[in-house]
């Protein structure tokens, strides 16, 4: 199969991935800032957002849970799929979800699905590819922004070449920017494929999208054994959201698994240092808290939201 082929130029200014595509793309701004005497103030760095897994042993369902992101002071979140489906099946409409959300103030900063898009069998993968443009156009609209694409259906062997991934990820960025959402390339730490913080941005390079980027997140990071400090290589527009957590020293890394989640700044993971490279990468990021814990589901949600959104605060402090 032919690799899809990019010149330096367009691997830099097409994904926006190395950080001297950041520093490339300054250059028109900059110019811009001069000529205009009324100077912007910069952005903060991060977003607060809460991916509405954190909440999801409580049952809440979705109205309830941008309530309680909404009381509890995130700027955005993040809903699961099967949430806004249930919330459809059960008499409600996107338009009136998406009307929730805008009185809300809590913005749409991504959906969580698994379409098996990237799997080898045609068959699975076109059907994979129809259900993340019907998924992408539900969360258009009710003004979401992004769509996770992780390796579902594909995280065991065989072991994908990394062109090929970059091909069939291009389809699906192609199949948002008609929608007018943006596909992040999900890391699993534990999959075969896209385990790895450099794979997942060599396939977003590869694919010379302007959209390509890839979604983070603290405890795949640490299950599929990336350092920390490749961060620093990137540009403004390579991660956009980084899901956050904490983990423990034990169990081992190779035995650890979702369950594991702690909230931020409880466990190991260097999160300090993490953010300050993210922070000089540039642009503004989403940090938006992902926990499975189960026992943090036996305790009152809006607790667990406000409690999520201060620890996040203070590492990122």
């Amino acid at each position: 199969m032919n690799m899809h082929k990019l010149s330096r130029r367009q691997a830099l200014a097409g994904a926006g991935i190395l950080a001297g595509a950041a520093v490339l793309g300054e250059t028109p701004r900059l110019a811009a800032a001069q000529a205009d005497p009324i100077v912007q103030p910069p952005k903060l760095p991060f977003r607060y957002c809460l991916n509405t897994a954190t909440l999801r042993g409580h049952k809440l369902g979705v109205v309830m849970e941008v309530e309680i992101a909404a009381k509890a002071g995130y700027e955005g979140i993040e809903l699961w799929v099967d949430g806004i489906e249930a919330y459809v099946q059960s008499g409600g409409t996107l338009k009136d979800l998406g009307q929730r959300l805008s009185d809300s103030g809590v913005a749409v900063e991504g959906a969580i699905g698994f379409p098996e898009w990237l799997v080898d069998d045609e068959v699975r993968r076109a059907k994979g590819l129809e259900r993340a443009k019907r998924e992408m156009a539900m969360v258009a609209q009710i003004g979401g922004r992004r769509f996770a694409a992780p390796p579902a259906g594909a995280t065991g062997l065989p072991k994908l070449d990394l062109a090929q991934v970059a091909e069939r990820y291009r389809t699906v960025l192609e199949a948002g920017a008609q929608l007018g959402v943006v596909p992040q390339l999900e890391l699993w730490g534990f999959s075969k494929n896209l385990s790895r913080l450099s794979e997942c941005v060599a396939v977003a390079m590869e694919t010379g999208h302007r959209n390509a980027c890839v979604l983070a997140d603290v405890f795949h990071l640490y299950k599929g054994g990336s350092d920390f400090h490749g961060m620093r290589l990137l540009g403004a527009e390579a991660i956009q959201v980084l899901h956050m957590n904490d983990y423990p020293s034990d169990p081992p890394r190779e035995k650890i698994d979702d369950s594991y989640r702690m909230y931020p700044g409880d466990g190991i993971a260097p999160l300090a240092n993490l953010l300050q490279t993210l922070r000089r990468t540039g642009g503004q990021k989403v940090l938006s808290l992902e926990l499975f814990n189960r026992k943090y589901w036996s305790e009152d949600a809006l607790e667990v939201a406000k409690t999520g959104l201060a620890k996040m605060k203070a590492v990122a402090a």
